[in-house]
């Protein structure tokens, strides 16, 4: 998703079918939602340019973790609608690492644990109001998505879902043709309320 993460479309359409019936994000092409406006996150993006490193020192701050522990903990704060990828959490990591704000600690297997610095909480405490304004957009936006009006609208679409194809192999050319002039006179509709 605009190089900062990904949608894991196999991992994740288990959850999103059995929360909605159908995957919403067909709906949204490009594998993802228009990120952006009120409620959304900035620029096309889940996250500006050194937001990141914010959000995992907040975590580490919680607590020590491995590098997919703190994947799975976005992840999990944004409902699960965005998991950020390995590419972009491990290099934050090591710069955060090499800045002195987390250090780690090697585990037997190779793995390895991070927990947040002296030198970490005192720049992540210089920094509070970016890093409350991080996790109040990502609350934001997971309750835009999971909110009931947006389930009554994933619930609508499942229902249009199952309208539309259910019965598609036995509709006429000018059935079809019928069903195409509605969706587009809906759609016409819905982007005229902006």
């Amino acid at each position: 998703m605009h190089g900062h993460g990904c949608w894991d479309g196999g991992r994740r359409r288990g959850m999103w079918n059995k929360g909605f019936g159908f995957d919403p994000r067909q709906f949204w092409g490009m594998g993802g939602p228009p990120w952006g406006g009120r409620g959304g996150m900035r620029g096309g993006r889940v996250f500006d340019q050194g937001d990141l490193k914010y959000v995992i020192l907040q975590l580490l701050d919680e607590k020590p973790r491995h590098g997919y522990e703190i994947i799975k903990a976005i992840e999990e704060r944004f409902g699960g609608a965005y998991t950020p990828s390995p590419g972009t959490v491990y290099p934050t990591l090591t710069m955060l690492e090499d800045m002195g704000y987390a250090k780690v600690t090697p585990e037997e297997g190779g793995k390895k644990v991070y927990e947040i610095t002296e030198e970490g909480r005192k720049y992540l405490a210089d920094n509070r109001p970016a890093v409350d304004d991080i996790f109040a957009r990502i609350t934001e936006f997971a309750q835009n998505i999971f909110g009931e009006p947006m389930m009554r609208i994933h619930r609508a679409f499942k229902d249009l879902g199952a309208a539309v194809y259910v019965r598609e192999g036995r509709r006429t050319p000018e059935q079809l043709q019928q069903v195409t002039e509605i969706l587009d006179r809906a759609a016409a509709e819905i982007r005229q309320i902006g």
